[in-house]
């Protein structure tokens, strides 16, 4: 770190009267952590014997040169150049560090090579939640702050061009709201062998992004049949098609077939994530297609969970994007379900 010159050190005991040039934070273990003395605060002489006992014998005095920077004033313009679209950040810096929020629900997406460009500085930071997590309103995603109390201009500068120098750093994008159509296949379904409980477990999760179920058919294993109902869903104004069973390696399982027929392109199937290994994903024009192996009405967590935030948001998926899914791509099975606090799909 680049030592300061212009910052003098005084006994805690003779600094009564001098202003604070930083925040100070008691923490008490369990029980507290904050600050209880902000910055600007004029020293009392009954502040002395607090200040030792949070081990603080000496207080810096500063004398800023035009070439330093102090952790306030970083802060703000670091959190300036990080915030991109569907991002805010707060003028309240709070020991030395500005937070980042959404301003709207969406899914969160960060430049991680800028983020690891901008960190490796040293003596500037930037922590973020995960790329591609769903994100609310209101909801931190960020802090940043200079490590330092006094530091460099030009380190802060060098930071902030990297923030600034290509796609945001740090972006919320929103989730389009979709009418959905969704194509139940399998001979046992269709011919009332078992009741569906597909359909239901579908619409929870669009509805819960936002988005709704405008149309649903049914076919059996049919490969001519499945492409018919598709084209029923777009004919009827589909945004999104989404087929459930069939994806496997039986030789009753045509839904794959079914989507080819009906037209779709750029499918790509496989994804190295479990649940969810025979998933495919792919688009029909400008209508992205899912197809949602058997395995999503039995957990309640799989790889649809974790692709459908960024198809809404726009994506588009390619194997070299499935692929990089392998790594945080296996679900734990947690007896109590914690998704999306987890390492899945991360």
């Amino acid at each position: 770190m680049t030592e300061v010159s212009s910052k003098a050190i005084i006994p805690v005991d003779q600094a009564v009267g001098m202003v604070l040039p930083h925040d100070i934070t008691e923490i008490v273990k369990d029980t507290f952590k904050g600050r209880v003395f902000i910055k600007g605060h004029i020293i009392r002489q009954e502040d002395v014997a607090h200040l030792r006992r949070l081990g603080k014998e000496h207080i810096y005095v500063l004398q800023l040169t035009e070439s330093e920077i102090h952790e306030n004033e970083a802060a703000l313009l670091m959190a300036k150049a990080l915030a991109g679209p569907g991002t805010k950040y707060s003028q309240e810096i709070v020991e030395g560090k500005v937070t980042i929020r959404a301003s709207l629900d969406g899914l969160l997406k960060i430049n991680r090579e800028a983020l690891l460009d901008f960190n490796m500085l040293g003596e500037v930071m930037c922590a973020t939640l995960q790329t591609n997590t769903r994100v609310s309103k209101g909801e931190i995603i960020a802090a940043s702050r200079l490590i330092p109390l006094v530091a460099a201009r030009k380190v802060v500068e060098q930071a902030v061009a990297i923030a600034e120098a290509s796609e945001p750093t740090i972006q919320v994008l929103p989730l389009r709201k979709v009418c959905a159509g969704l194509v139940i296949t399998g001979n046992e379904v269709y011919y009332g062998r078992i009741e569906d409980e597909f359909e239901q477990v579908l619409r929870d999760k669009l509805t819960l992004l936002g988005s709704e179920v405008n149309t649903v058919g049914f076919a059996p294993d049919d490969t001519h049949l499945i492409a018919a109902e598709i084209n029923k869903c777009l004919a009827a104004g589909a945004e999104l098609i989404i087929t459930s069973g069939g994806m496997s390696v039986d030789p009753d399982d045509v839904t794959r077939q079914g989507i080819k027929e009906a037209g779709a392109e750029d499918i790509v199937y496989g994804t190295p994530v479990l649940p969810g290994a025979m998933f495919l994903v792919g688009r029909i024009g400008h209508v992205p297609v899912v197809g949602l192996p058997a395995c999503g009405m039995f957990h309640k967590i799989t790889v649809f969970d974790v692709v459908l935030p960024r198809i809404l948001a726009g994506e588009s998926l390619s194997r070299k994007e499935l692929a990089s899914m392998a790594h945080g791509g296996l679900c734990r099975n947690c007896e109590r379900c914690q998704y999306p606090i987890c390492s899945f799909g991360k």
